[in-house]
């Protein structure tokens, strides 16, 4: 799988519920970014993303800007993204367009995420 397919499998993963952690190193200084927080470290960022599954369903993640780059040992991409989501907990539906950025790290058969964030753009 190469980075681009990476990142749409992870686009699908959210969108079927499915565990989101094993898409990222186990590193200490990986940083994820979501729309309300920050998060560093792998174990940080593996509940962080637990929390997520367990917490919200009904995911919409719609790519509409997708540019990747792969070098031997990196890649990195952004994309505009329109997602939407129900937050079981608070009983609220969220739909925002967002930012995505990040970084990916080859590993023998796979590529992980060292880096990504996530943003909505400020409209007043």
């Amino acid at each position: 799988m190469d980075a681009e397919e990476t990142i749409r499998d992870y686009y699908e993963a959210l969108r079927r519920g499915e565990p989101l952690y094993p898409y990222f190193a186990e590193r200490s200084d990986l940083v994820k970014f979501g729309v309300g927080e920050r998060l560093v470290g792998y174990d940080a960022v593996a509940e962080g993303l637990r929390e997520q599954t367990r917490t919200t369903e009904d995911w919409t993640v719609e790519s509409r800007a997708l540019r990747v780059t792969e070098r031997d040992d990196h890649a990195y991409f952004s994309d505009t993204v329109f997602m939407s989501w129900t937050d079981r907990e608070a009983d609220h539906e969220y739909a925002l367009s967002t930012r995505w950025s990040g970084t990916l790290e080859p590993r023998t058969d796979e590529w992980l995420f060292v880096g990504m964030h996530v943003s909505a753009p400020y409209v007043e």
